[in-house]
């Protein structure tokens, strides 16, 4: 009988165990959104085909390495990620994209899966203006303003970083301290297609 409640007891402990680690896994990650032109992007959640909607032009790299506008119906395979997008901002400023599937499906259903601007030199306030990160603006992102609105990242005087579960996000400044770079991507368990990271 004692070698029962043993058992019972040992069996009861794995699987109170296995609960605990699956509920830590669950622990839902800050999802922070960018906006261009007012049009606001979740990373991972948000699809080509709402950016298209909203009349922001999408391009990518394709199979013949020409960067072309995206066709919305052409179909990708299923859990697949493609890098080589971008969303023009202006003549000079845009955003790379990567976009992922789960599921064979046409290129206007796959979210967007990381998004990243790289606007050294750029200094037209009013076009920067149009890209926000957490609902702040680019011109108004400082080193400083980076370290009160997230303290529990790291990084030094350059950069600002959270790599979580799920999210990546990189924050980059200057020897001024103003943004120059800044990077949010979401971890995808698939198959690499496209261009260079």
């Amino acid at each position: 009988m004692k070698k029962l409640f043993l058992c019972l007891g040992l069996a009861l402990v794995l699987v109170l165990g296995g609960c605990s680690e699956k509920a830590e896994e669950k622990e839902e990650e800050t999802l922070y959104p960018i906006a261009l032109k007012g049009v606001e992007v979740r990373v991972g959640e948000t699809t080509v085909q709402s950016l298209l909607d909203a009349g922001l032009e999408v391009s990518w790299v394709d199979e013949n390495y020409e960067r072309v506008i995206v066709d919305p119906e052409t179909v990708l395979e299923a859990n697949s990620y493609y890098t080589g997008g971008s969303v023009d901002i202006s003549d000079s400023i845009y955003a790379n994209i990567a976009f992922a599937t789960e599921e064979e499906a046409p290129l206007g259903q796959a979210v967007i899966a990381r998004m990243e601007f790289q606007m050294a030199g750029a200094d037209d306030a009013s076009v920067l203006g149009q890209i926000e990160f957490d609902g702040v603006p680019v011109p108004e992102w400082t080193r400083d303003l980076a370290g009160e609105k997230y303290p529990d990242w790291t990084g030094d005087e350059n950069m600002w970083l959270h790599y979580g579960l799920e999210y990546q996000y990189d924050l980059n400044f200057d020897a001024e301290g103003k943004m120059f770079q800044f990077r949010v991507e979401k971890k995808y368990d698939v198959d690499w297609l496209g261009g260079e990271e």
